[in-house]
């Protein structure tokens, strides 16, 4: 008893030092807004009350499959899960790729942001728990950086945003199950055909015999879902049953 009481007061104490080093950074260094840059108020929340009202959370109804925003009230899939034949089993996206998210992304990726991954990850966290519980994933896997990538910009964006989901909703992160073998050039610029030519054999496992049922993929973007197949595609062939995806934000499908 008395080495339990012990533990639980090193504990409080830990968790007193971590809440007063916080208040100390805040204090040094600002919070700034992840949409507009501005200071944020003092142990006030993670993006302004106006930039607040600038991002679009993806509702109802979106695809069943790609999980984007639909604009159709009576249609389950997008025209783009209609025509090709996805390997994952369903992604979900916090946000819509509109024009104030993609300035968060551009600064939090190439402008050394990465103290906006709280407010992303908080934003994750909040608004996909439901369907990550439905889920019940073993594990949280992030699409990874190529070596050289990962060099020049300093992290992985998508490895934050698991990490800090691992901690919000008390799911194990793996980053060193998938690697990128192929420094492949930025995707955004590419045809849904030229996507897939560029990702061919583009990953590759430590392990072809993966313990692991279901798990779910951590990327910051969803376009046309070639990544995510091509990841899926990899881990259901050492074993897994189950391949999900969940990011920050996606496009609007029709």
């Amino acid at each position: 008893m008395v080495i339990k009481n012990r533990k639980n007061r090193c504990g409080n104490i830990a968790v007193k030092l971590n809440r007063t080093r916080e208040l100390l950074l805040d204090l040094i260094y600002p919070r700034r807004c992840p949409v507009c840059d501005s200071v944020l108020p003092f142990r006030g929340g993670l993006i302004c009350s106006a930039c607040a009202g600038e991002l679009e959370v993806v509702r109802e109804p979106s695809c069943r499959k790609c999980g984007r925003k639909l604009f159709s009230e009576t249609a389950e899939y997008c025209r783009d899960c209609l025509s090709v034949s996805h390997t994952f089993d369903r992604c979900i996206s916090a946000f819509i790729y509109n024009d104030a998210m993609q300035g968060a992304i551009f600064k939090f990726k190439y402008g050394n942001r990465k103290e906006y991954a709280q407010f992303f990850v908080q934003s994750m966290a909040r608004i996909g728990w439901r369907e990550i519980k439905t889920i019940c994933p073993d594990a949280l896997i992030p699409v990874p950086l190529h070596k050289k990538r990962l060099s020049e910009r300093g992290f992985n964006q998508a490895e934050l945003l698991a990490k800090g989901l691992s901690k919000e909703l008390g799911i194990p992160v793996i980053t060193g199950l998938l690697e990128r073998r192929k420094n492949t050039v930025p995707q955004k610029m590419l045809s849904r055909e030229a996507r897939r030519k560029n990702l061919k054999k583009a990953f590759q496992l430590s392990s072809c015999d993966v313990k692991l049922k279901r798990v779910i993929v951590i990327d910051d973007i969803y376009t046309t879902g070639s990544t995510l197949d091509e990841i899926a595609f990899l881990l259901k062939g050492a074993g897994v049953q189950e391949v999900y995806g969940f990011t920050l934000c996606s496009g609007i499908s029709l």
